[in-house]
């Protein structure tokens, strides 16, 4: 069976920080009820709130449970699960709630920042000596005791805190980062320089921010075509931040420092981590370091936009454009802030406008493929295809010399081409998308489903499909696709086998139960056939499957005779 949807899923990583924040921590005062719950008259908003903030909605869950804790404000549990709601839709009460909860790490982490814009350098540096080892807001504590440090005017000693870490390489990327930021601010551009290339030294491709930085540094320090030379490497690297490095170049933004403060820098910290937490699935704690972020430095556009981005993917599309909207057109960040925006008004069913967003994207920077590529994904979803294939056309024409990471473009252009009745062409697209990129199994998967569909080439289907299983031992659809061909190879015992596994992964595929059916018939399983394909008319099939569904229900598979049907 092909597969129409994304061919990549995010690992899942753990936020043991996020759980203290909502559970533990209780402050002094009157014992709680032996229950556990809120008092009676704030038991509504209170379980409002708790389930807005399972799906993430920030606003009614800080509405609902700093309502339900006006109601009862002597509930522990209550008070840190309006904290925590407060500090992820940014509300000024998380302040004054986290003054209530010393053992809460978020809290403390606020409290923080609080002395760092009141400049108490001293207090925040004692606590952040006091923070709980273990957890991923530890790994900040040295770079945040650095800028802490610096901010009382003492760089020497911020400095000394981070170069042993980066000589004992712990986290050196992060580590060095900072440092060369410190030491710039500190009129010291020969450390800085230093550091900066430290900060990138393991790094072939480093992440945006990361380069934007280091080329800042060393731009600074006297290595301007170094510095370009970093920028247009994350320019020509088809990723989104990509229209932001153009945009960096445009506007000589490497002359001006990005970071020119102790409290800036502590926040660049929280959203480097922030950023490293979402991308590997911990979106809930990313949403806590980017609000750390943003009040330390009201308007960070990469706080912005990861904030937009998880409040857009939990389905909060309004709220999420509202974050957008806070990033000036100077920034460099704008035209991914518009990319995304695009994303969230085809979601809600604006997408005309979307559409013509892209397109102007487009116009502005006619090197760069994104904006074209998100147009054609936009249209493929839609069932556009064959504007999605023109659109992919433009993307393709942007790249000068396509490597391994373009192939995601060249399988994309061809489920357009196949879905609009261009099978020479798609049949290319997926053979140079495995030229580049052996083994795509999800490629694999739609070549060897297609041209075991057509009867063609089965036996090269079957060996890409065989692989395309090791790859993907768990994906029903690829288990299909190989009982599949086996079926057109004549294999009906391995075929049933292969299906039978794809029916318990995926039990309501329409597309694979039906195929189950025919293996069954085929085989003289008849009653266990019909019971397939009954089950795959109530799986609601695409409408040009239906009749042939019911065909088979009426007069059996076409081909294989019914002389020996079970009674």
């Amino acid at each position: 069976m092909r597969i129409r949807g994304s061919p990549w899923r995010l690992a899942l990583l753990g936020a043991a920080l996020l759980s203290a924040c909502a559970a533990g921590g209780a402050p002094a005062g009157p014992a709680p009820r032996a229950t556990g719950e809120p008092a009676p008259g704030a038991l509504g908003a209170y379980l409002v709130g708790r389930f807005a903030a399972s799906e993430v909605d920030t606003r009614t869950a800080a509405d609902s449970l700093l309502a339900a804790l006006r109601a009862d404000p002597a509930q522990p549990e209550l008070l840190n699960r309006a904290f925590v709601a407060a500090l992820l839709d940014g509300r000024a009460e998380a302040q004054r709630l986290a003054r209530r909860l010393p053992d809460n790490p978020a809290a403390r982490l606020l409290l923080i920042g609080g002395d760092v814009q009141a400049g108490r350098w001293e207090r925040a540096e004692q606590r952040l000596r006091t923070l709980e080892r273990g957890g991923p807001a530890q790994l900040l504590q040295p770079v945040l005791l650095a800028w802490a440090q610096f901010g009382r005017g003492q760089p020497e000693q911020a400095l000394a805190t981070l170069r042993p870490l980066v000589e004992a390489n712990r986290l050196r990327s992060l580590n060095a980062l900072h440092a060369a930021l410190i030491a710039e601010l500190a009129g010291r551009p020969r450390e800085a320089e230093r550091m900066a290339r430290l900060a990138i030294a393991e790094q072939p491709s480093p992440p945006w921010r990361l380069a934007l930085l280091v080329a800042g540094v060393l731009h600074r320090a006297g290595h301007p075509a170094e510095a370009r030379r970093l920028i247009e490497q994350v320019a020509a690297g088809g990723e989104d931040a990509g229209l932001a490095a153009v945009e960096v170049l445009r506007r000589n933004k490497l002359a001006t420092r990005d970071v020119t403060s102790a409290a800036e820098g502590m926040a660049e910290a929280y959203a480097a981590l922030a950023g490293a937490l979402r991308s590997q699935g911990s979106p809930d704690f990313s949403l806590v370091l980017a609000q750390l972020a943003l009040r330390l430095r009201p308007g960070h556009a990469p706080s912005l936009v990861l904030v937009a981005d998880v409040l857009g993917e939990r389905g909060h599309e309004d709220q999420a454009m509202e974050r957008l909207a806070l990033i000036g057109p100077a920034d460099a960040l704008a035209p991914v802030a518009a990319l995304r925006r695009a994303a969230l008004l085809d979601r809600i069913g604006r997408t005309e406008e979307a559409v013509a967003a892209l397109r102007d994207l487009a116009t502005a920077y006619p090197a760069q493929p994104q904006p074209v590529t998100r147009l054609g994904d936009l249209l493929r979803r839609r069932s556009r295809f064959a504007e999605a294939a023109a659109a992919y056309d433009e993307a393709l024409a942007r790249i000068a010399s396509p490597g391994a990471a373009d192939w995601l473009l060249f399988y994309a252009r061809g489920i357009a081409h196949e879905r609009s009745g261009d099978w020479p062409r798609a049949e290319a697209d997926f053979l140079r998308a495995l030229e580049l990129s052996p083994d795509q199994p999800y490629v694999l998967n739609y070549l060897g489903y297609t041209w075991a569909d057509k009867g063609k080439n089965l036996e090269r289907a079957r060996a890409m499909l065989e692989r395309a299983v090791e790859l993907r031992p768990q994906d029903g659809n690829i288990a299909d696709s190989l009982g599949w061909v086996l079926f057109r190879l004549g294999d009906l015992p391995g075929a049933i086998r292969w299906l039978e596994k794809a029916v318990e992964l995926e039990p309501r595929s329409s597309v694979i139960n039906d195929h189950l059916g025919d293996a069954y018939w085929a085989a003289g399983r008849h009653r266990e056939a019909r019971f397939q394909w009954r089950r795959a008319l109530a799986l609601d099939p695409e409408p040009e499957e239906v009749p042939k569904i019911e065909a088979k229900l009426r007069d059996g598979l076409p081909g294989h005779s019914a002389s020996h049907a079970q009674r």
